[in-house]
């Protein structure tokens, strides 16, 4: 099978999933073919990311590849909790973003960069690192949909798209169990590299640890002061993206540098 193909059709797929949740004909069949669409995207996401890895025994963890796979996990996570949460309308963001970091992985080529992973504890550490990054890029994701969500239900009256969203509560108490969720991810990476890594303060290290820590306080922060303060609206979406933000930087600041602009 053709790489090249497999990834195409892929991101054919994941746009064509957006463009229904947009523009839904008929609810419920709209529904339907945009969660098929999305899901037949991620298969071949999937397979493609297999099929380059059997291809070059093994994966390439250069900037745009892993940004790929990351991806790819995310908008997995996003479809697995669209089976219990009404959560399907952050597909409007992620799956155009995934669509377009396959596109970059396929047509920007660049030199290999292997990981040699030897034990378990390594793999617990980036396991729970990607898996934190997904939840909590979901998080991101679901804290602008309610930003817009607000400000969209203060005009008379709010557009038909609004309308169909479930309520600011509901979706404020999803906000906070995907950054629980992401939070227990980062908890666990962060003490896997502090227990397991001997070199966590050297070779380009020590700036990922600080801002993965400044993240963890962000986010640890906010929710305390959900429970505490009864923290919700603008001050919950501020601060989730804040510490999004420090986590995209953690994890893809040096490689965007170091690799994109660099070349090295």
């Amino acid at each position: 099978m053709n790489p090249t193909l497999l990834a195409t059709i892929a991101i054919c797929a994941y746009l064509s999933s957006a463009v229904m949740i947009i523009r839904p004909l008929h609810q419920d069949k709209s529904r339907r073919s945009a969660l098929a669409c999305a899901w037949s995207a991620v298969a071949l996401h999937v397979s493609y990311t297999a099929l380059l890895v059997y291809q070059n025994a093994g994966f390439n963890f250069s900037f745009f590849s892993t940004a790929s796979l990351i991806s790819m996990i995310v908008a997995l996570l996003l479809l697995l909790a669209i089976l219990s949460k009404p959560v399907k309308n952050l597909g409007i963001f992620l799956f155009p973003v995934t669509a377009l970091m396959l596109a970059l992985d396929l047509y920007f080529p660049e030199k290999r960069r292997s990981l040699d992973i030897h034990n378990w504890q390594m793999n617990t550490h980036i396991l729970s690192s990607i898996i934190a990054f997904s939840l909590l890029n979901i998080a991101a994701l679901q804290a602008i949909l309610l930003f817009i969500q607000n400000q969209q239900l203060k005009s008379h009256p709010p557009k038909r798209y609004i309308q169909s969203m479930p309520p600011l509560q509901s979706m404020e108490s999803l906000l906070f169990q995907m950054i629980g969720a992401g939070l227990f991810f980062l908890s666990i990476a962060l003490a896997s590299g502090f227990i397991f890594l001997e070199d966590l303060f050297a070779q380009h290290l020590v700036h990922k640890t600080f801002l993965s820590i400044v993240a963890w306080l962000i986010f640890s922060g906010l929710l305390i002061g959900r429970n505490r303060y009864g923290w919700r609206g603008r001050t919950a979406i501020k601060w989730t993206l804040l510490g999004f933000m420090f986590l995209l930087l953690a994890y893809f600041g040096s490689k965007l540098v170091m690799e994109v602009i660099l070349h090295r």
